[in-house]
């Protein structure tokens, strides 16, 4: 890494869409902080989901994105500190929610960079998704002795296991790949349900729960199936947590089950940068305390030059994958 004082690198290699399942890899300069910004010189970034819409290229899609853009899940070490900057200095290792980490650098504002803990220094923390998973925890209000059934257990699903069952709740995992399945009983799971059939997994946890279905339902997957059986396994004034990200159209709910079991409905999802970063402060001091531990469920890594093979595994989700991450060397 360059430091004042060493030879100064002004030049990066970043990655662009240039259309529907394609990147292009530049070489670009590298970006100046301004006041109140840091630069970060990238570890790597996490691959996220929400690619998987401009990936496809819809209509509403321009190409080509900004270099780096799309990028939003980055960590590595500061090398440069714009004008007024305190607290964070040159050399610290940090997550960062910023907008174009698929790239070698990038800039973010001071208060959306939290610095890691010497312990863990050097390996991956994709910040903004395990703020997220944070997040949807504390909006999910879960309690010792709630039964809480979570549908899907990617990356996600499984860092919410891990949570509730810190937590004290009775977690059952409901998910369609056997592999995730096996992971959520080493989460913490009391059991595990295929993914399969609607009515058979209705039945199942009626059984489970003695005819009283769960305090707490997480939908972890983001499709109109899953959303419909999260809110016939809640409880009479249970709580149906929305967790998947549902951008691929309208969806339809019963409206007359919500209404009539008085389902407290949360959607899980923040949009402000402050409560994500405070997210990922949280989720620091939770992996650094060891209630939370992502490393299982980082799977797949790739060089930037294969950000499209990254892109098409989240989709296709391959055997043995969960979460894809850029690496720079």
């Amino acid at each position: 890494m360059d430091f004042a004082g060493s030879q100064v690198t002004t030049r990066m290699k970043a990655a662009r869409l240039v259309g529907p399942g394609k990147i292009d890899i530049q070489v670009v300069p590298v970006p100046t902080p301004g006041p109140h910004q840091v630069r970060v010189r990238l570890a790597g970034c996490g691959v996220c989901a929400s690619n998987l819409g401009p990936w496809s290229g819809p209509e509403w899609m321009t190409f080509p994105t900004e270099p780096g853009g799309l990028g939003h899940e980055g960590w590595g070490e500061i090398d440069a500190i714009g004008e007024g900057v305190t607290g964070l200095s040159q050399g610290d290792p940090v997550a960062v929610l910023s907008h174009h980490a698929y790239a070698e650098y990038d800039v973010a504002p001071e208060d959306a960079v939290v610095k890691l803990p010497a312990s863990m220094a050097g390996r991956p923390f994709p910040g903004e998704p395990l703020g997220c998973a944070m997040n949807i925890f504390r909006r999910s209000q879960i309690r010792s002795g709630d039964t809480v059934a979570v549908i899907g257990a990617g990356f996600i699903g499984l860092l919410l296991i891990q949570l509730c069952v810190d937590a004290g709740a009775k977690v059952i995992a409901i998910s369609r790949r056997d592999f995730s399945r096996r992971l959520a009983v080493q989460a913490g799971a009391s059991h595990t349900i295929a993914l399969h059939d609607h009515d058979q997994i209705i039945e199942e946890v009626r059984s489970l729960t003695g005819g009283q279905f769960c305090d707490v339902v997480i939908e972890a997957i983001g499709h109109q199936w899953p959303l419909d059986l999260a809110a016939e396994l809640t409880r009479e004034r249970g709580r149906l947590v929305i967790a998947g990200y549902h951008q691929d159209g309208p969806r339809q709910v019963n409206m007359q089950l919500w209404n009539w079991r008085g389902l407290d409905v949360i959607n899980a999802h923040e949009r402000d940068p402050a409560i994500y970063v405070d997210g990922m402060r949280e989720a620091i001091e939770a992996c650094a305390e060891g209630r939370l531990d992502p490393g299982p469920y980082l799977t797949h890594r790739y060089p930037l030059e294969r950000l499209d093979t990254a892109l098409d595994a989240t989709r296709d989700r391959p055997e043995g994958f969960l979460k894809a991450m850029v690496i720079f060397p």
